[in-house]
């Protein structure tokens, strides 16, 4: 089969880790081109007719475009999926992968977010209350993962997808997350389950190098 699709994408960000794994899972080819924000490459005139909002990732399937990380994973699934496994037709099973994608979009990825971000203008992450959410998110996660294998269902699906790009990305900062059981147990399989693991590692070794170079620079710890 002939793909003819565009991914502008960073190997530092989680979302774009979430979309290159679900691609590999799917066995869909991607002409990966590295956007670089720091640079300011996703402001360029072409870069914004594709996609007003400039974020990335961004997907362009033939002239389609569509951003969003999960709304591109899922897009794939069902455009290029052999069958529904990694989002499922059925409404009730449908309805936890998205609310799993949400919480990853809304509370995981976001407590990231707040807390470790101010690193790279810094050197220093954001204040305790921010940390706080992180334990928190990690908490819901550790409890939906309760007598669960996969996040959402009894299988991988595009939700184990995202929440292992963003839950990996926890180890570039060094965030200990070892006492959250559930979670360990999942992280473990997850990444002998998931396509296109070691990838989403290099990635996030890339992004570990960046952080220490930050704190180096600000003369942080």
């Amino acid at each position: 089969k002939l793909f003819n699709m565009d991914l502008y994408y960073s190997p530092l960000s989680s979302t774009s880790r979430a979309v290159l794994m679900t691609a590999k899972a799917l066995g869909v080819e991607l002409n990966k081109k590295p956007t670089d924000n720091s640079k300011r490459e996703n402001l360029t005139p072409e870069f914004l007719k594709i996609n007003p909002q400039h974020t990335i990732p961004t997907l362009v399937d033939n002239g389609f475009s569509i951003w969003e990380s999960r709304a591109i994973a899922v897009y794939l699934v069902e455009q290029y999926g052999k069958d529904d496994s990694l989002f499922p037709k059925d409404p009730k099973k449908q309805a936890v992968v998205n609310q799993r994608l949400q919480f990853d979009m809304g509370t995981l990825n976001e407590s990231f977010i707040k807390y470790y971000y101010p690193v790279f203008f810094t050197g220093k992450p954001g204040p305790q209350e921010d940390f706080q959410k992180i334990e928190t998110a990690f908490d819901y996660l550790n409890t939906f993962l309760q007598g669960q294998d996969y996040v959402a269902g009894d299988h991988l699906t595009v939700a184990d997808i995202a929440i292992l790009a963003t839950v990996s990305t926890f180890e570039a900062v060094e965030f200990d997350f070892s006492k959250y059981q559930n979670v360990v147990r999942w992280y473990k399989n997850a990444q002998k389950v998931t396509p296109g693991w070691d990838e989403n590692v290099a990635g996030v070794n890339q992004l570990k190098q960046i952080i220490e170079a930050k704190k180096a620079e600000f003369g942080t710890k």
